[in-house]
């Protein structure tokens, strides 16, 4: 897996991105990219990069003394991504193999990141959601996917961001709800799932939904709260949604399945593929 070094000039760029968007004043950036510069050189370049953007965006929530500055970001993704799912319900009702649209659609809906690309905009999202769905998925992994399904036990399901959520329910009305808990974040971070947003599309009414007791982009164990390690050690099988969850798992010693775009050049060489990538992978145990 890629370290924090590799991705030192994508972080300071996008560190001063999300500094100007969620203040407009030129001292808060400044303030936020000192003590960044500050944390990058005495940073373990061994630790993965969710390790360095918890820091960044604390950082930004207490120089900004806003507490969740993506809040209207995620509302907005959740109402649109709403607004859609009965035409992609349909569209996986209507499909030869409705499990495998329904991964796809999960999938596609990763490019609604805020913390990877932080211009994003709807047009945006429709197209590269359409283009994702076109792109071949490797059927072999979607098998060896649908036969853990069904002999596992228990399942986590770990969710990303918001708006993608709404791909997430799609996915998780596909699968035996009675083995599957859902994972949001414990506190709010970039766009990422919280609970709150779990209870706007409608996730609480089908699965338990738990936080993780963390506020890192992705699943860093060490900073989550021992309740969740206890879940996540004792689950048979998990479904990792995102780019920060396969930057933050992919060395872990667990039957994951990872549901992602790959969304950087690091990330990309790591998975030996293309950026832009429909990625469904199995975890290397």
């Amino acid at each position: 897996m890629k370290t924090y070094l590799d991705c030192i000039p994508c972080f300071l760029q996008q560190t001063l991105s999300a500094a100007k968007m969620v203040s407009d004043d030129p001292i808060i950036h400044e303030k936020v990219m000192r003590e960044v510069l500050q944390e990058v050189s005495t940073m373990n370049f061994d630790r993965s990069p969710v390790e360095m953007a918890i820091k960044i965006h604390r950082t930004l929530r207490e120089l900004s003394g806003n507490p969740d500055p993506y809040r209207e970001i995620k509302q907005h993704s959740n109402q649109r991504m709403l607004s859609l799912y009965p035409q992609l319900l349909e569209r996986i009702k209507s499909a030869e193999d409705s499990l495998e649209m329904a991964i796809r659609l999960a999938i596609a809906a990763n490019i609604i990141d805020f913390g990877a690309k932080h211009n994003l905009d709807d047009e945006t999202i429709d197209r590269v959601m359409a283009e994702s769905i076109a792109i071949p998925l490797d059927r072999e992994m979607v098998a060896k996917l649908r036969q853990e399904i069904q002999q596992a036990n228990t399942i986590l399901y770990l969710g990303d961001n918001a708006g993608e959520i709404v791909c997430d329910r799609l996915l998780i009305e596909q699968l035996p709800q009675e083995k599957i808990t859902y994972v949001v974040r414990g506190n709010p971070i970039i766009n990422d799932v919280t609970i709150a947003d779990a209870e706007t599309v409608g996730i609480t009414k089908l699965v338990p939904v738990i936080n993780n007791g963390s506020d890192a982009p992705g699943t860093v164990l060490s900073e989550c709260s021992p309740e969740f390690r206890d879940r996540f050690q004792a689950a048979d099988l998990i479904i990792a949604k995102g780019q920060g969850n396969y930057e933050s798992l992919s060395n872990t010693n667990k039957n994951i399945f990872f549901l992602l775009k790959a969304k950087c050049p690091v990330i990309a060489r790591d998975l030996n593929c293309a950026v832009g990538a429909t990625i469904l992978q199995q975890s290397r145990r």
